[in-house]
C-alpha cells in the first residue's frame, strides 16, 4: 500500500520512514544556572548493529486514530541549546516480519488490539497539564489525511483488525505535584 504515511503525502515518496529525533543538548552554564548541579566528566560508547529490514516491509506514520498530543512552548528559549552539539537518531518501526528480517529472531508476540486490551480490563489513560497552553499545530501537518481517509479514496481497507472502540474509562493523568499516579493491576483496578 501507498500513500498513507504522512512523509509520502508531504514528499510524493517513502525515503526514510520511521521517525528521525534530532536531540540538542542544553548548555552547560543554562544547565547549570537552572538546576545547581555540577557535571561530571563521563564518556559512553554504544554500539548499535542493524541489518536493514527488506524494502518491502517498509512502516510509517500517518494521522488518525484516537491519540491526542500537545507542544508547549519551550520553557528555557533557543538560546540555551546547544545546537552545536545536535545528534540525529533514525528510529524504525518494526513490524513482525520486519522484526525477524532484522533480528533472525521471532516476535517475541503478537501486540494485542484495541479490542482484546480494553477486555482483559487494562486502563487507558490520558495526560492533563491543565495549566500550560498548547502552541498551535502546522498548518502543513493539519492538511494530511488519516490512514482511514486515505483508504477510503483508494477503496482499501488497510486496517481492518482495528476496529473504533469506545472506552468507558480513561485514567487522567496530571503533572507532578497535582495528583499522584498509581498502578494498577492487569486486569483492571484491584
Amino acid at each position: 500500500m501507498e500513500g498513507y504515511t504522512a512523509e509520502e503525502q508531504l514528499t510524493g515518496a517513502a525515503k526514510h520512514g520511521g521517525l528521525q529525533l534530532s536531540v540538542c543538548p542544553m548548555k552547560r552554564e543554562v544547565y547549570e544556572k537552572f538546576f545547581a548541579v555540577r557535571f561530571r566528566a563521563a564518556e559512553e560508547v554504544v554500539g548499535v548493529c542493524y541489518r536493514r529490514a527488506p524494502a518491502k516491509y517498509d512502516m510509517g506514520l500517518a494521522p488518525g486514530g484516537r491519540m491526542r498530543q500537545e507542544i508547549y512552548d519551550d520553557d528555557y528559549g533557543p538560546d540555551a541549546w546547544d545546537e552545536g552539539r545536535a545528534s540525529r537518531c533514525f528510529v524504525t518501526i518494526a513490524n513482525s516480519a520486519q522484526w525477524l528480517a532484522i533480528t533472525g529472531e521471532r516476535p517475541p508476540t503478537d501486540p494485542p488490539t484495541a479490542r482484546e486490551y480494553a477486555d482483559a480490563g487494562l486502563p487507558w489513560f490520558d495526560y492533563y497539564d491543565g495549566d500550560r497552553a498548547a502552541i498551535p499545530g502546522s498548518e502543513t501537518l493539519a492538511g494530511l489525511r488519516s490512514v482511514a481517509g486515505t483508504g477510503q479514496e483508494k477503496g482499501e481497507s488497510p486496517l481492518p483488525e482495528n476496529d473504533p472502540l469506545d472506552v468507558s474509562e480513561v485514567v487522567r493523568l496530571a503533572p507532578a505535584g497535582e495528583r499522584a499516579v498509581r498502578e494498577y493491576p492487569v486486569g483492571g483496578r484491584g
